[in-house]
């Protein structure tokens, strides 16, 4: 099965990652696309981050009725920081028989060579490279890429995380069940 891995915190998940996965899907070939939940990101701070088991919840909450989704908590028993290239080892000892891809943004690729064991990465597996605005895609490491045009909203998971503190409204930002808990347990406040 070809599957294409979409890594992030999703800090919350919102509407343009759900658009981006959808779009990925419908062009690209992949078969299956898997939410990669990392419960912390060496280039983030932990302390902005909500409980990794909450942001994987508000993942499954979005998707549930996409059958060509799956949420992974496979970095949740993994040593962290969450490492992709350690992440793609183990997934590649657990599912030998699929074909695994990568799903990133152009602002993702353009620090890729900063990432552990990069080398890795680039030279074992396909990356899927969205584009993201003041980002342009530079293929310097010589990865297999193949650069998506999804449709893109100007919308992140920052700028969602200020609007609740500020208490203004989220609503189309994020599917409305991932708003509904986040208000019903006053997440990000």
């Amino acid at each position: 099965m070809r599957v294409g891995l979409f890594f992030g915190s999703f800090n919350p998940v919102h509407s343009g990652h759900l658009i981006i996965a959808n779009h990925i899907l419908n062009e690209s070939g992949l078969e299956r696309l898997w939410f990669i939940v990392s419960p912390q990101n060496p280039f983030k701070q932990g302390s902005s981050l909500l409980n990794e088991y909450d942001r994987l919840h508000l993942l499954k909450l979005a998707t549930e009725d996409d059958s060509r989704i799956k949420i992974s908590d496979i970095e949740f028993n993994l040593p962290r920081p969450s490492y992709t290239s350690k992440t793609l080892s183990h997934l590649h000892e657990k599912h030998s028989d699929h074909h695994f891809s990568i799903i990133m943004g152009s602002d993702s690729f353009q620090n890729l060579h900063k990432w552990n064991n990069y080398e890795f990465i680039v030279k074992n597996y396909p990356i899927y490279v969205y584009r993201r605005v003041g980002f342009e895609i530079e293929n310097q490491i010589k990865a297999r890429l193949n650069i998506v045009d999804a449709p893109l909203l100007q919308i992140s998971a920052t700028q969602i995380r200020q609007l609740i503190k500020a208490g203004k409204s989220i609503r189309y930002m994020v599917p409305d069940k991932v708003r509904d808990e986040i208000e019903k347990y006053n997440y990000y406040k």
